[in-house]
């Protein structure tokens, strides 16, 4: 979702090192995952939309006009979440019971900390419902390890009032490649020790785009429309079912890697554009985030199902690969 205030600190995004590494991979490792529909089945948003604000029929109505591009992104947003009157506590007793965890997220969750893996969620919920969703999920010691980078919000003690706090003053609010393009340009791409990390990327919507570009390694759920739009547009990905696959794929991945360079210099698998995520991976790093108009191509971080610019009801994509030539794989 959209957001319009002070940037967050580095501190948002995990940074290495906070654990010991019990891994043999030489090469640095750091995943980043969307959260709706990728980390849990269901919206956080829409479960609450439904049971205790605006209702399934009148939210269907609000999607379509962001899809047609009637009404911008954080202003149907603002309308949805202003449509809730319900104590937050109230609200998270229908989310903890709609909600559905991927069966094998802890289990990853429990290897990227034991291997040093730092795993960050960048999303377009509101931070607060997303933490303690993790909290409840996971338990709040190991939720502790996951860094969320997302909307912030304020919510009234009765419940009467919902508002979010957007990122970036745009007609996106928590714009991702604007974020991303910022970062990017005064990026670092060594770690701190001289090395190269390698960035992983973990999505389900064509939302997940803007970020997902970044990536070394793109991670989609088998079947949704962000695995759909890269195999239309020739984009590289690894498709899964569960955080299961994930694990598996990965651990490929370190050994090849492990063989090809030693963990030195440039992965074997690398995107040169991933360079807003190696940076704001570094402990010493201050990403400043300005206030643009995002592309059109951007603006695909509108909605999972949708990519729309506000008036514009039709609009070409382009077709050339956002990220490495790599075997598309099915």
């Amino acid at each position: 979702m959209p957001i319009a205030i002070t940037p967050p600190a580095v501190s948002e995004v995990k940074s290495l090192g906070d654990a010991k590494t019990q891994s043999a991979s030489k090469r640095k490792i750091i995943c980043f995952s969307d959260f709706d529909g990728t980390i849990f089945m269901q919206d956080t948003g829409h479960v609450l939309f439904d049971n205790h604000g605006c209702g399934s029929k009148r939210r269907e109505a609000l999607d379509e006009q962001i899809k047609t591009g009637e009404r911008s992104f954080r202003d149907v947003s603002e309308e949805m979440w202003g449509s809730l009157n319900v104590p937050f506590e109230d609200g998270f007793e229908v989310m903890e019971k709609s909600l559905e965890i991927d069966p094998d997220f802890q289990n990853f969750h429990k290897y990227c900390i034991a291997n040093n893996i730092p795993f960050n969620v960048i999303s377009a919920g509101l931070k607060p419902i997303l933490r303690r969703v993790l909290d409840t999920f996971l338990g709040e010691e190991e939720s502790s390890h996951i860094e969320i980078v997302a909307n912030e919000a304020q919510i009234s003690e009765d419940g009467s009032q919902w508002k979010p706090i957007w990122r970036h003053d745009t007609e996106l609010g928590h714009d991702k490649a604007l974020s991303v393009q910022e970062a990017r340009k005064e990026a670092e791409l060594a770690c701190d020790d001289g090395s190269i990390p390698l960035i992983v990327f973990i999505g389900d919507g064509v939302s997940d785009l803007p970020a997902a570009r970044e990536a070394d390694v793109l991670f989609a759920r088998r079947g949704l429309r962000l695995e759909e739009y890269c195999v239309e547009h020739k984009i590289s990905y690894i498709p899964f079912d569960t955080f299961a696959d994930i694990r598996r794929e990965i651990e490929k991945i370190k050994e090849e890697d492990d063989k090809k360079t030693g963990g030195k210099g440039v992965p074997a698998r690398f995107n040169p554009r991933a360079n807003m995520w190696r940076r704001v991976s570094s402990r010493n790093a201050v990403p400043r985030y300005v206030v643009m108009s995002p592309t059109k191509e951007e603006k695909m971080f509108l909605w999972p199902e949708a990519f729309t610019e506000l008036k514009t009801p039709a609009i070409e994509i382009s077709e050339a690969p956002l990220m490495p030539v790599q075997e598309v794989q099915a």
